[in-house]
């Protein structure tokens, strides 16, 4: 089995080695540097990690890995400016860097280019990985909408907002597994488990997320706290918060929606609010719950437990990180 250390210096050497056209360097150069700066870059490294752990060539799960990684910075990109976001991954967004139609053809060019490296796949798997690539591609859209909707909403259900997240984020986690699970030979029941895993994993991570954006420290985050807030997002936070208030619930969703408080001003109010209720230890128990539900997906994969061990690994990575 390969060790985290070493997938994750297979991809980033990956990363080093891409080329792209110097013409027209609007287009290109934003692409250069949103995937020069890097960030965790766990979902190709799932990619490779799932074919890994049924087969020991991973060379074949290499450019569709890649092709992963480049989606889902696409979407982070057009995401960046829907929310009109300063900072990604501690540095200026693109669209703050350039402005919004270049972010936007950028963001583009990189659905295209990730398509290019995928259909350099092995044939024999390349219309089942098309498919998976495909459904998370439009599965992220369909969260992403979703995620908008939830701010003209007063209330949201945890229900929904699991769903939206699921689509949004947690599918992706769960189609780099799968992904690569198919690219390593897996059977149909080991896609289907290892692409729970990542799904309820992808849940878990993207809760923790929320639960960072407000109690996270900027500097390990590499966003500004209180983002989420500022923007009058419906997250977890909100959500439980909301279910707790009783009749202080109106206070707490106008001073959400307010557009008038500094900043400073409006994210300790609405942290006062999530303390009064406790909702950090609510999401973290959730948080719990989804991790454990991970692990028991992965006890259901029918190969032996030194194989699962690097996914094992990563995910307590993940749980475990400060951004």
């Amino acid at each position: 089995m390969i060790p985290y250390s070493e997938l994750n210096s297979i991809v980033a050497n990956s990363f080093s080695n891409l080329n792209f056209n110097s013409e027209p360097q609007n287009l290109y150069e934003p692409i250069k540097y949103i995937l020069g700066i890097g960030g965790k870059r766990i979902r190709p490294i799932l990619t490779l990690a799932g074919c890994n752990v049924f087969s020991d060539d991973i060379k074949s799960a290499i450019n569709p890995a890649i092709a992963v990684e480049i989606f889902h910075n696409f979407t982070l990109v057009h995401d960046d400016i829907m929310d009109n976001a300063d900072l990604r991954r501690g540095n200026e967004t693109i669209h703050k860097k350039w402005n919004n139609n270049i972010a936007i053809l950028s963001g583009d060019a990189m659905t295209i280019i990730a398509y290019q490296y995928l259909a350099s796949s092995n044939p024999k798997y390349l219309g089942k990985i098309v498919e998976i690539f495909s459904s998370f591609a439009l599965g992220i859209c369909e969260g992403q909408q979703l995620d908008m909707d939830f701010e003209n909403r007063k209330k949201v259900t945890r229900d929904e907002y699991l769903k939206m997240i699921e689509l949004k984020t947690s599918i992706l986690l769960k189609g780099a597994l799968q992904i690569g699970a198919v690219l390593g030979g897996a059977n149909d029941d080991d896609v289907k488990n290892i692409g729970e895993f990542g799904r309820c994993l992808g849940l878990a991570f993207q809760l923790q997320d929320d639960l960072l954006d407000t109690y996270g420290n900027v500097e390990t985050f590499g966003k500004n706290i209180g983002g989420d807030i500022m923007a009058g997002k419906k997250t977890i936070l909100t959500i439980e918060t909301i279910e707790r208030l009783g009749n202080k619930v109106d206070d707490f969703i106008e001073l959400l929606g307010s557009n008038t408080l500094p900043r400073e001003s409006k994210v300790n109010e609405v942290i006062r609010f999530y303390n009064e209720v406790g909702v950090k230890e609510i999401v973290e128990g959730l948080i719990d719950d989804y991790f454990k539900k991970a692990h028991e997906s992965l006890t259901q994969i029918s190969v032996s437990e030194e194989r699962k061990a690097v996914l094992v690994e990563i995910s307590q990575k993940l749980m475990n990180r400060k951004n």
